[in-house]
């Protein structure tokens, strides 16, 4: 058989309905030529007899230690066939037409390397209006990314030759690795939107990740921190990243004063200050 156009990766855990409809939503794409690579991540509930019931060629059930989302996303990567990969979480779903559509775009753009596309949201099955910050970016969009993770990774379609330029998932981060993902190539590469609403997301339930992890801010702070000391930033990434991470280190401090974590005070404050910020110089209308 030949190589697939599209290699779609859905990690799993523990989400045997959820997982159940975002299947569905791939298998009824009106583009077919795709592969569907299914890692489940330790998963102890009905998730193998579900699939095993399901009687498509193009899906492909790996199953693997219970490691994390990352590692997940990484072996889905090692495995893809398709010079393309579009990312699904569990509990989301495709729009028929997202395949099809994503791949007329990279016909029109053969430069781009990231796409990503319009989305809606439900929590607890309730319709979710988004705010302005969540407005979907295009181009540049580094500053956008270091302020919140601005790329939805059931929105994206991506270029597999990327993660032999930037590496993968960060397997040390049990949450907020897309965040880190996505800054560090926001760096190196142009991002294109497809503005169409091509992915339904649903939240509200006990085992998101961001539930599990409340003070997702470290972890950010983190992902810039990495940024600063490994990656070939010009100056106005690096200015932009070192006030990004002072900006995330004062919220957190001032959250660990009131709970009197004098420790945690003390370390983001020794790493805020480890950086300079030189804030842009202000022109008036004499300069």
């Amino acid at each position: 058989m030949k190589n697939p156009y599209f290699s779609i990766i859905i990690p799993t855990f523990n989400r045997c309905d959820f997982l159940n409809q975002a299947i569905k939503s791939v298998l009824s794409q009106t583009n077919t030529d795709f592969e569907l690579i299914i890692i489940d991540d330790g998963s102890t509930d009905n998730t193998a007899q579900m699939i095993k019931d399901i009687p498509d060629k193009r899906l492909i059930y790996i199953y693997q230690d219970h490691t994390g989302v990352s590692r997940a996303r990484n072996h889905g990567i090692e495995l893809a066939k398709a010079d393309f990969i579009a990312f699904l979480d569990s509990d989301d779903c495709f729009k028929p037409e997202k395949l099809a559509i994503s791949r007329d775009y990279i016909n029109r753009f053969p430069d781009i390397h990231i796409f990503h596309t319009e989305e809606i949201w439900y929590r607890n099955q309730k319709l979710l209006n988004q705010k302005k910050i969540h407005q979907k970016p295009d181009g540049w969009v580094f500053d956008n990314a270091l302020q919140l993770c601005c790329i939805g990774m059931s929105t994206t379609v991506v270029k597999k030759q990327l993660f032999k330029h930037i590496g993968c998932f960060d397997q040390t981060m049990m949450a907020c690795e897309d965040y880190d993902l996505w800054l560090r190539a926001s760096i190196v590469y142009p991002i294109k939107l497809i503005p169409h609403v091509l992915t339904i997301k649903h939240g509200g339930h006990a085992d998101q990740l961001s539930r599990q992890y409340p003070a997702m801010d470290t972890l950010r702070i983190y992902a810039i921190n990495k940024l600063l000391k490994t990656a070939q930033l010009n100056d106005h990434q690096r200015n932009s990243a070192i006030k990004a991470l002072k900006e995330k280190c004062l919220i957190y401090i001032s959250g660990a004063q009131k709970r009197g974590k004098t420790e945690q005070v003390k370390q983001y404050t020794d790493l805020m200050n480890s950086y300079d910020y030189e804030p842009k110089k202000e022109v008036t209308a004499n300069e």
